[in-house]
């Protein structure tokens, strides 16, 4: 038996959950249980068990439903014994199948196979190709990532990609997609942050000719576009309420109508969803529909931070070097020992998408073979993009322009128009992208004022 292995119980009939609790526990197995499916997604974190033991019957949804919410091995445990329901539970990816009353020696011995059996496939696995393109990683957070991305698309359930700006959010979900049934169907994929307001539901839905001013010809909308294929919703929190009223029709009744339409269409779409906020709060603070939090947080995924994958650091660093070099028709480049530690002890707020900026900068202005630390600029950015003097606001000298930071600007001028201007305007005034500004609130944590309309 292999120590301090982690199992998760899950069992609605209270005495036969406790009984089977202390069982593994007087045979030095850590446990914990849960009363239902639901409650086990609710209250545990599942990615952290070794295994779980499950019930076939439960209320809400069945035992079965565990084999493709985490990437452990599922040991199904049903009084209904025969034959087809072995069959059965096993084809659904269960690892074992065991009937009640059962012998606890029969049980335990059960138990420790499928432990040893998963402990003996982890070097396999590890070493395997990794199975979404463009991602790499060796760390236990990324093969957890991976395993359960893999396990993940062979359903059609909703995916909910927890990660904060820069993981490589859109790279899972298209990993899923692509490892999916529905892979012959290009992805769409749709930034909530990147659309204006007010156009956001007939981009998603579309619009029938003369539904509103400016709408000249009649137009598909993304979902319809997605149909028999993948939608990837990416930072779905800024989404506005009313559409997301319109996006939870979608999940309940697989259909939609147009703005402007009095008719409904069915479409067979898989959602895939991504956020760095926190959709909890958002659903306390009234900014986000509590019943289409739980309609995707179904299957969840969370992408760890480039802070906490080790080697992995330098693997990514590596890897991206090689590509900005080709890109920019650069001789082949290494890092000097003093930049390799800069990078594995720099904490990346952005992550993947900031070290690849860094690289590249740091490929630009280096002339040698090898690229020192201080070429990667890791501390003290200066401003790096010339804004426009907004109007009706100081303008700033040239000495504190050349001292105020890009986030003290920006800072300061956000917080001081947002009541008077929208999104559209700010950006204009700023001299940047709807895009642009979108990125930068998220870095610098300015959320974004949401229209609290019911």
């Amino acid at each position: 038996m292999l120590p301090n292995n982690h199992i998760l119980v899950v069992e609605d009939e209270p005495v036969i959950r406790s009984s089977l609790c202390r069982l593994l526990e007087r045979h030095n197995y850590r446990v914990s249980e849960a009363s239902s499916v639901q409650n086990a997604i609710e209250t545990h974190n599942i990615d952290e068990f070794d295994m779980v033991i499950s019930d076939l019957r439960l209320p809400g949804a069945p035992g079965t439903d565990l084999i493709t919410a985490i990437s452990a091995p599922v040991l199904i445990m049903t009084s209904y014994s025969s034959i087809r329901s072995a069959i059965d539970v096993m084809k659904l990816g269960a690892t074992d199948y065991i009937a009640k009353p059962f012998d606890h020696k029969e049980l335990l011995d059960t138990v420790e196979k499928i432990l040893n059996d998963a402990f003996a496939r982890k070097p396999e696995e590890s070493s395997a190709t990794q199975p979404i393109r463009g991602m790499i990683g060796k760390s236990d957070g990324m093969n957890a990532l991976f395993a359960r991305a893999t396990k993940i698309a062979s359903t059609s359930s909703t995916v909910l990609i927890n990660g904060e700006s820069g993981t490589g959010k859109e790279l899972v979900a298209r990993g899923i997609h692509e490892l999916s049934a529905r892979s012959q169907h290009e992805m769409i994929s749709v930034n909530c942050a990147a659309i204006p307001e007010n156009l956001i539901e007939s981009e998603l839905f579309g619009h029938e000719k003369g539904a509103f001013t400016g709408a000249v010809n009649s137009r598909t909308g993304l979902v319809e576009a997605a149909d028999n294929s993948s939608l990837f919703l990416d930072e779905i929190g800024e989404l506005p309420l009313e559409a997301q009223a319109r996006l939870l029709r979608v999940l309940q009744d697989n259909e939609i109508r147009k703005i402007g339409s009095i008719h409904s269409k069915k479409v067979d779409v898989r959602l895939l969803v991504a956020t760095h906020r926190d959709l909890k709060k958002l659903v306390n603070l009234g900014e986000f529909r509590e019943d289409l939090f739980y309609r995707i947080n179904v299957m969840t995924i969370t992408i760890p931070p480039l802070r906490e994958r080790g080697s992995d650091i330098l693997d990514l660093a590596t890897d991206k070097l090689k590509k900005a070099c080709d890109r920019l028709n650069k001789r082949a480049m290494t890092f000097t020992k003093e930049a390799k530690i800069a990078i594995q002890n720099y904490g990346w707020p952005g992550n993947v998408r900031e070290l690849e900026n860094s690289i590249e900068r740091a490929v630009v202005l280096t002339e040698s073979s090898e690229i020192r630390e201080e070429f990667l600029a890791l501390d003290n950015k200066k401003i790096e993009d010339a804004f426009e003097t907004p109007d009706n606001t100081e303008e700033p000298t040239a000495k504190n322009i050349e001292e105020m930071s890009l986030s003290d600007y920006f800072q300061r001028f956000v917080k001081e128009n947002e009541a008077t201007m929208n999104e559209t305007q700010l950006a204009k005034k700023l001299g940047i992208s709807r895009k642009c500004l979108w990125e930068r609130r998220q870095r610098l944590g300015i959320p974004k004022r949401k229209n609290k309309k019911a």
